[in-house]
């Protein structure tokens, strides 16, 4: 799978985010993109292949594991990482459309298209509570699927076609318990992050306001 076009899509919001929104594109491009790509990606790569149940009665072992793991793990992170940056593009968006006014009026109707201010700070507003929430789902998503954030190494299935209760190995499970962790702990960091640069921006805004307020007041 490409993920050049994610990449271009961090690197495009990175342009127009604040300082904390800077952390958060690193963030999620060096410790979540990279990651997945340089190594989770290959530790989940064959795990229906090396998924082994003590019996070989057909059907068996493929009921089993699709009743443990109803969702790759692969998988289920590659959508996750893929919804929580899409919200950036309606900033990204944005600061096209007052790009793209600005050429159509043939004058200058901004003094930065991609500073954040009027609409723009509602719309990044938007795309931070966004990704806040779909960053949330996704870890109660999870965890109601897969009945917590653990990788055991022994599961015991008594689903049909299996005669009895058997008992099935998963492969590596230190290993993916350890990147399971540290992809978990990337997501609540980005969810911290998402709501600091969500109070800074309205604290600044309001601080903004009262100013105004109280000058008019003054005058």
């Amino acid at each position: 799978m490409s993920w050049a076009f994610l990449r271009d899509l961090l690197s495009g919001v990175n342009k127009y985010s604040t300082g904390i929104g800077r952390i958060w594109v690193a963030v999620v491009f060096l410790f979540r993109l990279l990651v997945y790509v340089a190594a989770a990606e290959n530790i989940w790569k064959h795990e229906h292949d090396e998924f082994e149940c003590n019996i070989k009665q057909p059907g068996c072992e493929n009921v089993c594991f699709d009743h443990f793991f109803p969702v790759s793990h692969i998988r289920f992170w590659a959508l996750q990482l893929i919804m929580v940056s899409t919200p950036s593009l309606l900033v990204v968006f944005h600061v096209a459309y007052r790009e793209n006014r600005e050429k159509r009026h043939n004058q200058k109707l901004y003094k930065n298209p991609g500073k954040i201010d009027g609409g723009l700070l509602c719309t990044y507003l938007i795309s931070l509570i966004l990704k806040t929430g779909l960053e949330i789902f996704f870890l109660i998503l999870f965890y109601k699927l897969y009945n917590g954030f653990k990788i055991p190494r022994l599961v015991k299935c008594d689903i049909k076609p299996c005669p009895n209760t058997v008992d099935c190995y998963i492969s590596k499970p230190t290993e993916k318990m350890i990147f399971l962790y540290f992809l978990v702990a990337t997501s609540c960091l980005c969810i911290i992050l998402n709501l600091s640069e969500l109070s800074y921006l309205m604290f600044k805004y309001s601080t903004k306001c009262y100013l105004k307020r109280h000058v008019k007041n003054q005058q």
